[in-house]
């Protein structure tokens, strides 16, 4: 039996509200993280500046828990498919059809365990999107794996995460970004260019992309924008 949930509101620009069904047990994929909360508003921020920059793009959004980032590219005409394990498809799939009716592209959940085989969510997306993903040491080379085998020299990688100081925190987060600058340029998205509201200065947006891209890829059409 599902753990009793409770709803988190986050309203949008045109004067709309996500609906975000969260739950009270069931580990750190159950709830709205606030680097979450700062991604969705960037997006739209970003979405808004560019006119149709997610129209019709393909984005695939990891360790997506609730599917909150993924919603709002979803509302924002954007091709998404919402991915995390098999104990959180019912609360993506529940959140989905709250919002439903403000998804002008369209979004579905998936089954994605890092590491593992990507081969049904290939040719590569425009965007991928990740929340507040590292948690974890022992999932940071899975999640790396991941990253590797569903990027292409096009796609754009926009990471939000929350700076912990508490415990393992400042290693695990050192260890990430060592480990993805081996394959991955990394820019920092200024404070200054995320949402008005939804900002803080300890969680942080990083644009990643594969090195040795050639030509313009939709990153560099999102540079303009943040």
């Amino acid at each position: 039996m599902a753990a009793p949930g409770f709803v988190r509101r986050l309203e949008k620009r045109d004067g709309s509200a996500l609906r975000l069904e969260q739950r009270g047990a069931g580990g750190v994929g159950c709830v709205v993280w606030d680097a979450a909360l700062v991604l969705a508003k960037f997006l739209e921020s970003g979405a808004r500046g560019l006119g149709l920059g997610l129209r019709r793009r393909a984005v695939l959004e990891l360790g997506a828990g609730t599917g909150a980032v993924g919603i709002m590219a979803a509302t924002l005409g954007a091709d998404v498919t919402v991915t995390d394990l098999e104990e959180l498809q019912d609360l993506m799939n529940i959140n989905i059809e709250k919002n439903k009716h403000l998804v002008t592209g369209s979004i579905q959940a998936k089954v994605l365990k890092w590491g593992e085989d990507v081969k049904e969510f290939l040719p590569a997306p425009d965007y991928i999107l990740m929340a507040d993903c590292i948690y974890y040491e022992e999932s940071l080379e899975p999640l790396l794996k991941t990253l590797k085998d569903l990027s292409g020299p096009d796609t754009c990688i926009i990471c939000c995460y929350e700076q912990r100081t508490m415990g393992k925190n400042p290693e695990i987060e050192r260890k990430y970004l060592e480990l993805l600058q081996m394959d991955f340029e990394l820019e920092k998205v200024p404070l200054e260019k995320h949402d008005e509201e939804y900002r803080s200065e300890d969680i942080h947006i990083l644009n990643i992309r594969r090195k040795k891209m050639a030509g313009i890829s939709h990153c560099e059409i999102f540079d303009h924008v943040i």
